[in-house]
């Protein structure tokens, strides 16, 4: 390590350098040396001039001196002269018997000097003092009692020993004193002339509250500017800053003086003794002029136009999954209703046998029973009831039941097979894990507003041609493309210089190219300024994606110049006591132009009508279409009324409008307000013959048989009430009856009335009754025949056992009747009739 590399190393910065050196300057035969070699004339010998000798010409030129003393102890003994000057002749011929030394390799040896053996034995001899200390070898020939001097070298220090390290006494620490590594010499009653440029928010004109030019230091503001007086104030100096005249940073030309223009061009002709200003950092600046440790860290960025917000739409509540998964969702859905419709055909357990009393028109369902019986009309009757094997899963119920399933609400049928649970099970399943999944993604979809970029990185940027990029021309971002060997970046230098008309000559001009390309520009620029311009109105630019490099602006000096370090160590200073960082957020953004307060709040995050619209139209939608096929509904139903009465299709419609708005009333023969109530209603007696695969449970078939004994004590009871009633008119040949109670009223629908049996007939022979008392005035009554029931759903054995039970206390109850009715009864089994 010698002096030479000073100027290299200072540039790692802090870091500390320790090294080991062999040339001791402070010798005295070293010093000698060197003053004659710096005297020596630079024409005649090379690197001569200099004031210092590296480690490595050191060495070679004691080698030299070495071989030197070897021969000259040689040529010394008066009995060898003349054999070495015939040694060292260049001639091929022998002399005295000494061959000379073959140096020709074509043979493909080398022939051995004769001498060499006794040279080396010279050589091993030879103590000399060199400028690389005391030379002196072993019997091996090996450098011995030598020393090396450790030294160190910092950022505030020349090289420094402290240490040596010697072959006898090893590694021997001194006292170390470090030294400056060079006097400030620092002028402090000179103004330095700072150079910069005009650079928004770095350098700008600065204008006084009255609308008056300020003029000399105070006529500008800026980033750069405030850094200067923080330098000038920490090195106690003074400056006066100019605008650079060219209005460049610095590329090389060779038609200016110096080779460079721009502010590198004056700092190395000596115009500008600083340059404070966004100045990039790079390896040819750095061979011109000194730059200082960067004061700001940097990229090449992108700069696009900001795409305008896109609100949440009217349905975006389907944006948490994809169109593709919804259709799934559909198909999905049709599947598995036709799944259950066909397992449910398949399987035996969903079938049932529907009965059809023919006495009541009621439907008595069995399931899986197809032994259903009716326990009081005989065989060949006209009441004979009708079975049916019916399913509940039909086409139409297996769509309601599964969207049922898929809307996470009950349903009033269910599969009982156990194929159809396995179907209805996995469907459950897979609607369970959809919704949880929507519902978890719902949110984010609806309380962001999203901005859709179409440049999201340099590399989608590279992959389109649509949208064009540039930079400015004879800047150190064109270098950087120009001279990369990075496929992207080769790539996008490629595109950008087949079309020239990409490139800009100002940064205002590739802002504006910006904001007026509609989104088919990208300005490529370093992010500082990309930062600021996006903060500034109106508000139309933003920063996508990461940045192409790193690199940094630095404070620039002239080469040697005394100015560099004390900089270098005052920039370091401001960074760390946070100086730099506050200056960045005063003038980036404490200034800003463009509002952010309209940012959401986390802690809120409400929908507006526009998130959830599309919720209120499918409501509103589907009422409609509920109205629209009621009216369907209507229309179809009275033109089926029409055709089977045979009454034209207004009087129809009216009727069943009648009905629509009167709420249940009769509109027979034009009459309204009056109820129809059921006068009675005799259940249907039905009796289930078991069977092995009908009832499940030990209760259910208990139940079944509580039910087969219960219609046989109602049977029996019926038969002596029937025979008792025959024997009373028979003997008392009257046509009034125990237990009649009729009253003018008629009876509601919960009266005990509408659940009696109706009274048998009486003879077609019998008198007229006596009038009864006139407690309270008697009407008329007719019976009419109420409209066949639709078939009932099954029932189960529970409440089968409930409704036996209701019949067979029925059967105590007197049941008033009027011979003067126009209709006589007709048994037990007749249909049901209303009083009106």
């Amino acid at each position: 390590m010698d002096d030479r590399w000073e100027s290299e190393v200072i540039e790692y910065g802090a870091i500390n350098i320790t090294g080991f050196r062999i040339v001791d300057a402070t010798r005295p035969h070293v010093k000698d040396f060197l003053a004659n070699w710096h005297r020596q004339d630079t024409a005649t010998s090379q690197g001569a001039g200099r004031e210092s000798i590296s480690a490595q010409a050191a060495l070679m030129y004691d080698a030299v001196f070495v071989l030197v003393e070897a021969f000259n102890k040689h040529l010394r003994k008066r009995n060898d002269k003349n054999n070495m000057r015939r040694v060292t002749s260049t001639s091929n011929q022998t002399i005295n018997g000494t061959k000379p030394l073959d140096c020709y390799h074509n043979r493909g040896w080398v022939t051995p000097w004769e001498h060499g053996d006794k040279i080396s034995r010279l050589l091993r001899k030879v103590e000399i003092e060199g400028l690389t200390g005391e030379i002196r070898f072993n019997d091996d020939g090996r450098r011995q009692n030598y020393t090396l001097h450790v030294v160190e070298m910092t950022v505030n220090s020349a090289m420094v020993k402290v240490a040596e390290w010697t072959d006898e006494a090893g590694f021997q620490p001194i006292a170390a004193k470090y030294v400056r590594l060079r006097p400030h010499e620092i002028e402090k009653n000179k103004t330095y002339i700072v150079t910069t440029i005009l650079e928004e928010p770095f350098i700008m004109r600065k204008v006084s509250d009255t609308g008056e030019v300020l003029m000399g230091n105070d006529g500008y503001e800026g980033y750069c500017k405030d850094l200067a007086d923080l330098i000038a104030k920490k090195l106690g100096i003074s400056y006066e800053l100019r605008i650079v005249k060219d209005r460049k940073h610095g590329t090389e030309n060779q038609d200016v003086s110096g080779g460079w223009d721009g502010m590198v061009g004056e700092l190395i002709r000596k115009e500008a003794d600083i340059a404070i200003a966004p100045l990039t950092i790079t390896s040819e600046r750095e061979r011109v002029i000194d730059f200082s440790k960067p004061f700001m860290s940097l990229g090449i960025s992108i700069m696009i136009k900001k795409p305008i917000k896109q609100k949440p739409g009217v349905f975006s509540f389907l944006n948490p999954l994809s169109k593709e998964i919804w259709v799934c969702v559909i198909f999905s859905y049709i599947a598995v209703s036709i799944v259950l419709f066909i397992v449910s055909r398949f399987s035996p357990y969903e079938w049932r046998v529907l009965t059809i009393s023919g006495s009541t028109d009621s439907a008595i369902s069995g399931r899986n029973d197809p032994g259903l019986q009716h326990p009081h009309t005989p065989q060949g009757s006209p009441h004979m009831p009708t079975s049916s094997m019916a399913n509940d899963f039909s086409i139409v119920n297996s769509l309601w039941f599964a969207l049922a399933a898929f809307m996470q609400q009950s349903c009033d049928i269910s599969p009982r097979s156990i194929s159809g649970r396995i179907a209805g099970s996995v469907w459950w399943f897979f609607t369970l894990i959809l919704i949880c999944s929507y519902t978890a993604n719902l949110a984010a979809f609806l309380t962001i507003e999203r901005m859709v970029t179409p440049i999201n990185s340099p590399e989608d940027l590279a992959a389109q041609t649509e949208v064009q990029y540039g930079t400015i021309l004879n800047g150190t971002t064109l270098d950087f493309f120009r001279k990369s060997q990075i496929n992207l970046y080769s790539k996008m230098w490629e595109f950008m210089n087949s079309r020239r008309d990409v490139f800009v000559q100002s940064y205002e001009e590739g802002i504006e190219k910006v904001r007026t390309s509609k989104g088919k520009y990208a300005f490529l620029l370093e992010s500082p300024m990309n930062d600021y311009i996006n903060e500034r109105e109106p508000c139309d630019t933003m920063k996508v994606g990461r940045n192409l490099d790193a690199k940094g602006f630095g404070v620039a000096t002239p080469l040697g110049s005394p100015l560099r370090d004390p900089i270098n160590l005052a920039v370091l200073s401001l960074k760390e006591n946070g100086e730099l960082a506050k200056l960045v957020e005063r003038w980036w953004y404490e200034r800003t132009e463009c509002r952010h307060g309209d940012k959401p709040d986390p802690t809120r995050n409400e929908l507006s009508l526009s998130n959830v619209a599309g919720i209120f139209y499918i409501l509103i939608g589907g009422l409609l279409l509920a109205l629209a096929v009621a009216l369907l509904e209507f229309c179809y139903k009275s033109h089926t009324e029409a055709t089977r009465a045979k009454i034209p299709l207004s009087d129809a419609m009216k009727a069943k409008a009648r009905l629509t708005i009167g709420g249940g009333r009769d509109f027979d023969n034009g009459r309204r307000g009056k109820k129809r109530v059921l006068a009675a209603e005799v259940p249907t007696l039905t009796t289930f013959a078991p069977k092995s695969n009908t009832f499940i449970s030990n209760s259910s078939l208990i139940i079944n048989l509580w039910v087969l004994a219960i219609n046989s004590v109602e049977e029996v009871l019926r038969t002596s009430k029937r025979d008792w009633e025959h024997r009373e008119r028979s003997s008392t040949q009257q046509h009034t009856y125990p237990g009649i109670n009729c009253y003018q009223e008629s009876p509601s629908d919960n009266s005990p009335a509408n659940s009696l049996p109706t009274p048998p007939p009486p003879p077609l022979v019998a008198p007229p009754p006596p009038p009864p008392p006139p407690r309270r005035p008697r009407r008329n009554v007719t019976f009419a025949e109420s409209p066949p029931k639709s078939p009932k759903k099954s029932k189960s054995p529970k409440f089968i056992f409930q409704r036996k039970l209701s019949s067979i206390a029925a059967l105590d109850v007197a049941v008033p009747w009027t011979p003067a009715s126009p209709r006589h009864w007709s048994g037990l089994n007749d249909k049901p009739e209303y009083i009106t």
